[in-house]
């Protein structure tokens, strides 16, 4: 289960319909082993495709050289759909590296950039099997 608080679920889903109609990218770091979302940064989608997503390799070198210095690690890698269901295509499988990760995914078809709903569900993908797991939101993360 994913429980991740209302601002970070907000600055996801914010990202989401700004970067519409093409892909977002991102991570929410966390303490090392907390499993606690807490630094939501958002990333470049290198790729600037409304079907696709990658993340730049030097800024994405970057964020890892500040979580290993801050003992944090990415407990959340996000992205959005623009014109499908938040569901982890093959690309997206194929691309999952990090085992102990949530892959929230965002689908922004419904209502793009304009205001209303989104769809925001959340997975585990472990060797390339893909798990769906309940999404709570809460006011704020015990802890944080």
């Amino acid at each position: 289960m994913l429980t991740i608080d209302q601002a970070t679920y907000d600055a996801i889903v914010r990202h989401a319909k700004r970067d519409h109609p093409d892909e977002a990218c991102g991570i929410v770091a966390g303490p090392e082993g907390s499993d606690r979302p807490e630094r939501v940064v958002e990333m470049v989608n290198a790729a600037g495709s409304p079907t696709f997503y990658e993340f730049d390799s030097t800024e994405l070198l970057e964020l890892y050289k500040q979580m290993w210095d801050r003992d944090e690690e990415p407990v959340v890698i996000y992205h959005s759909h623009t014109a499908t269901e938040a569901y982890p295509s093959r690309t997206d499988i194929g691309l999952a590296s990090e085992p102990g990760a949530h892959y929230v995914l965002v689908s922004t078809r419904e209502h793009g950039n304009n205001a209303g709903p989104v769809e925001f569900r959340s997975y585990r993908i472990v060797d390339g099997e893909v798990t769906e797991e309940e999404v709570t939101v809460v006011p704020a993360l015990p802890g944080a």
